[in-house]
């Protein structure tokens, strides 16, 4: 009889725990009886059957009910014009359902004559989805199930999101309870379709960071096809690999990217060309959109009898200043003293489209809550930020039911009030911008590079040595690729304290 070897123990990462590393969350602890005890070894022990990932699902389910909830009102009284606005439950799936044909049988792209300004994979989705739905014909009954049907696909993506967010830093799983119980999600999550490109982002950020860069330009090409801003990653990307002379990485992600987003694109180009141009025409030719500065302006100018923008200049300025913050972004990319991270840079640009964009619909704020819970999870910023954005939430639909009913105005939000709630929102998406910028400049404040990691998130740049960076300041300590290149500053090691802490 053969000897039985000792089952061999799996090594567990060790975590960071929040109730020591985020002063907010240690305060909340005092009622459980505190944070967890520096003596104690999180990620060391199994704690099954209530492992990190299953404590991060049943809190996703949870956002989710409450998610749901939200829509009650809509869900049990229809999605009808003003009251949506007034209950806060408006969605753009009964109202696409309604409009665009989905509820007559019309396949976005496939129907001769159809017309649908989002881009394919989302169409796509629209598509299948309503054929999920059974029965005929545009009933408040079939309305409902469409909106059921994509909200638990929803759900479903959510979840994905969340899971990948905790497995990209094994050290740092909890972070990904941001996502799980976003407000901004639950608020939000079910307006549009956005949370299949923000999963899909998320899929191609975890290949990335396990240096599989042609699935990750795979995800970053389908994300693109059904919403544009995946595309933005490209440019983090760049920037790092000419930070580290990496410049293969940047052209196998992309090209990856542009192959899967024109094997999607291509054939409906190729069978219904008007249909396929008819979202970037759309998008090219349509006025400023609600909360964007750009409307915020020209409700004032309209009050103030200024002259107002039009979509040819709004187009203009708005691609002119992103273009001036992407620039911007690559000059800190390539100057700061120590390389930033992939989620920095990203959170950065995407911030930046955002704010210039001539169109913020309110689930927009999705796109930027998985990046920030990689690129700066600290719960105070992230919860100040998110009580911001509730207030658009609110005030852009008490803004529509004023526009749609027509009522009273001493009985609904003046414009002014919107304009503020608009404003406040930009102002705290430039301050986190700010924050993570500081956190570039200053890798001490870095809440994953004060613990003396590097880039979990960077996958072929992680730990790479620098190839190409300028010091405006001292121009001869610029590395270049030209010159011989100095040692590379070992990181800085975490501070004593913090090692007792987190281990």
């Amino acid at each position: 009889m053969q000897e039985t070897k000792p089952r061999r123990q799996r090594k567990r990462a060790r975590f960071v725990v929040p109730s020591r590393s985020d002063s907010l969350l240690r305060n909340f602890t005092e009622l459980l009886g505190g944070p967890l005890g520096r003596h104690s070894s999180p990620g060391r022990i199994s704690s099954a059957p209530f492992t990190v990932e299953r404590v991060l699902v049943i809190l996703t389910v949870i956002a989710a009910l409450l998610a749901i909830l939200a829509k009650d009102y809509c869900r049990t009284n229809g999605w009808q014009t003003p009251t949506q606005f007034y209950a806060t439950c408006y969605s753009d799936f009964p109202e696409l359902f309604r409009n665009r044909g989905l509820g007559d049988g019309v396949f976005p792209f496939f129907t001769p004559d159809s017309l649908f300004e989002y881009p394919v994979l989302m169409g796509l989705i629209a598509g299948v989805t309503a054929l999920m739905v059974p029965g005929q014909g545009v009933s408040n009954e079939r309305i409902l199930g469409y909106f059921d049907v994509n909200a638990t696909l929803i759900v479903a993506v959510w979840i994905v999101t969340v899971l990948l967010t905790a497995r990209m830093d094994k050290r740092r799983p909890w972070d990904a309870a941001m996502v799980a119980l976003a407000p901004g999600i639950i608020l939000a999550g079910f307006i549009n379709w956005d949370m299949w490109a923000v999963g899909l982002l998320s899929l191609a950020m975890y290949f990335f960071s396990r240096d599989k860069l042609v699935l990750a330009g795979v995800c970053i090409g389908l994300g693109t096809a059904t919403k544009l801003y995946p595309v933005l990653i490209l440019g983090a990307v760049l920037v790092l690999a000419l930070r580290s002379g990496r410049l293969r990485v940047f052209f196998v992600t992309a090209g990856a990217a542009a192959a899967s987003w024109l094997a999607v694109n291509l054939p409906i180009a190729a069978m219904n060309p008007s249909g396929w141009r008819y979202f970037f025409e759309f998008t090219q030719d349509r006025p400023a959109g609600y909360s964007s500065p750009w409307f915020a302006y020209n409700l004032i100018s309209e009050r103030l009898q200024w002259t107002q923008l039009t979509a040819a200049t709004i187009n203009s300025l708005a691609l002119n200043l992103f273009i001036l913050a992407c620039a911007l972004i690559a000059v800190l990319g390539l100057t700061a003293a120590r390389r930033p991270r992939l989620a920095q840079l990203a959170f950065l640009i995407v911030g930046a489209f955002i704010l210039t964009n001539k169109v913020y619909s309110p689930q927009f704020v999705i796109w930027l809550i998985p990046l920030l819970a990689l690129a700066r999870p600290r719960w105070r910023d992230f919860l100040l930020w998110q009580a911001a954005e509730g207030l658009h939430w609110a005030a852009i639909w008490m803004y529509l039911g004023q526009a749609t009913s027509g009522g009273a105005a001493q009985h609904n939000i003046d414009m002014s009030a919107y304009v503020v709630a608009v404003l406040v929102h930009m102002v705290a998406t430039a301050y986190l911008m700010g924050r993570v910028v500081i956190d570039i400049w200053d890798p001490s404040q870095d809440p994953l590079r004060s613990l003396g990691e590097d880039d979990p998130h960077g996958g072929p740049f992680k730990d790479a040595k620098d190839w190409l960076r300028v010091n405006l300041f001292h121009p001869s300590t610029s590395v270049m690729p030209w010159r011989s290149r100095p040692e590379h500053a070992a990181p800085e090691a975490p501070h004593a304290e913090e090692v007792g802490r987190h281990g």
